[in-house]
């Protein structure tokens, strides 16, 4: 029997799925997660304006930038070589380098380890020890604490907001060399706006949790009312605290008057959350917050550095 034919097909068809892969390079950049960590490079520039209003030097900007996003996406490398078999549970995230096999653990490791030393390396000399110290418990409390903590129990949320919250601090590190007032008010809006966000994203994917084990509040109350009344509860924490950095001195009242109205609608949108769970809710509140941040940043940096 002549099989060519068959064997051209099934040739063809390998090199067409091939192509379709990304390759190796493009699954590095991948292990990253450079979307998600843009935002962590953004909230650090915010940070760094926030802390030298006189301005920032090329140096100490590409220093700073360069070695947060180093270990930024070092953290996230080894976030993903730690959690591969519960990624390949998931249909969110089954199509990562590691659960398709495209990389091994020991790639994700070994490259997540190597981005770490280097982003550690170029805050301690080209920036300052302070700055080096935060990035290395902001990793140290992502990978060792957080992430194993997202197998036992809900509130491992509360935990992983501390290392989220640690980039605009960085900046404040490495712009002042100090941690003080300043910074603890930029640290709490980081902390509180993460749980709406996150908690409208786990409702979004709650059956995806549920399938690889990992006790998020809408997995052990599937009625979802303590995830909505979370929700609501930490966005009128934000709410709040983002009134601080008037008080530390890093702003007047244009950015109050910012601040105000990103909060009135962020509070409309948790309230419509907490009292109609859909996904169409859920998605409301989740992309408001990602909207929320960047304006939020930008009225402060503004108002600091340009308005009287």
């Amino acid at each position: 029997m002549n099989t060519a034919p068959a064997t051209g097909a099934a040739t063809h068809a390998q090199a067409a799925e091939a192509a379709r892969q990304p390759g190796r390079p493009a699954d590095f950049v991948t292990l990253t997660k450079p979307r998600l960590n843009l935002l962590v490079v953004f909230s650090t520039l915010a940070g760094l304006y926030l802390g030298a209003p006189d301005g920032v030097g090329l140096t100490l900007l590409l220093h700073t930038l360069v070695g947060t996003a180093l270990v930024a996406g070092g953290a996230s490398a080894l976030n993903q070589a730690w959690e591969r078999r519960t990624d390949g549970l998931m249909h969110r995230t089954r199509r990562r380098p590691l659960p398709e096999g495209r990389l091994t653990g020991r790639d994700a490791t070994a490259f997540g380890i190597l981005l770490s030393v280097l982003g550690l390396g170029e805050l301690t000399l080209g920036v300052n020890t302070v700055a080096a110290a935060t990035a290395l418990i902001t990793l140290l409390s992502y990978v060792v604490i957080y992430t194993p903590l997202k197998l036992r129990t809900w509130h491992s949320t509360l935990v992983g907001a501390f290392p989220g919250a640690l980039p605009a601090v960085i900046g404040w590190a490495a712009a002042t060399g100090t941690l003080s007032w300043g910074a603890a008010a930029l640290f709490a809006i980081m902390f509180f706006w993460q749980m709406p966000h996150f908690f409208a994203l786990a409702w979004m994917y709650r059956e995806d949790y549920a399938r690889a084990g990992m006790p998020l509040l809408p997995v052990i109350e599937p009625d979802g009312r303590s995830t909505g009344r979370h929700a609501w509860l930490y966005t009128g924490a934000l709410v709040g605290v983002s009134a601080t950095p008037a008080a530390a001195g890093l702003a007047g009242l244009p950015y109050l008057i910012v601040a105000g109205v990103l909060g009135v609608g962020l509070m409309v949108l948790s309230y419509q959350f907490r009292h109609a769970l859909t996904q169409i809710s859920a998605r409301r509140l989740f992309l408001a917050t990602i909207i929320y941040l960047p304006i939020l940043w930008v009225a402060l940096v503004v108002d600091r550095l340009w308005l009287p």
